[in-house]
């Protein structure tokens, strides 16, 4: 008797646990957080990724609470201007990402890109994890072993502090503002110059 009603039971439970088995299990997902000078200039390169989900602009790494756009500027705050980006990892992986920042900036100029010169432009990759922190050395001492640029790499490696978003008018900046002098005269020639590999790029 009892076989039998064990045997009604797991036939009832059956349906149940064909739905769980055929629910779509919501896709990891991972952050990531590069400074390379101006976040403008490197936002639009991010965005073009498969895999991303968003890429935001904000302040990392410094002393001061909710910092302004006019803080950060100033040098003071000790922040740097990032992207923070979420993507996902079962499509591009975090060296992917480390292998386009590398290719997007100067890593050799301390505090400096370009004409951007403080703290605030500093080349920085901050990490949210023990991989993500091993992967970024791996990459600087790859990419010095292989003698890829002439100068030293001084991009430095950090735990990921507090992410600040910065204002609403900074984000997505080159799509919203491409005829804006500093869009075309600075952002889209580097556009045109820089080739990521097609592989990681959006269809």
């Amino acid at each position: 008797m009892k076989s039998i009603q064990l045997a009604l039971f797991f036939a009832l439970l059956a349906p149940w646990f064909s739905m769980k088995a055929d629910t779509p299990q919501p896709s990891r997902r991972e952050t990531a957080s590069f400074g390379g000078g101006c976040f403008w200039c490197i936002e639009v390169f991010f965005q073009r990724l498969k895999g991303v989900d968003s890429v935001v602009s904000g302040y990392q790494g410094g002393s001061v609470a909710n910092p302004t756009y006019r803080d950060v500027t100033s040098g003071r705050s000790g922040h740097a201007e990032v992207v923070q980006v979420t993507f996902d990892p079962d499509i591009l992986r975090y060296e992917d990402l480390l292998t386009v920042f590398f290719a997007i900036h100067d890593p050799t100029t301390l505090n400096r890109q370009g004409a951007d010169v403080g703290t605030q432009y500093r080349s920085v990759i901050f990490t949210y994890s023990d991989e993500q922190h091993q992967a970024a050395r791996a990459k600087i001492e790859e990419l010095t072993r292989e003698n890829i640029f002439d100068d030293p790499i001084v991009t430095q490696v950090q735990d990921a502090p507090r992410f600040y978003p910065a204002e609403d008018y900074h984000q997505d900046y080159f799509n919203r503002n491409p005829n804006v002098p500093y869009c075309r005269l600075v952002i889209a020639p580097k556009l045109q110059k820089i080739q990521i590999p097609p592989e990681l790029l959006r269809n």
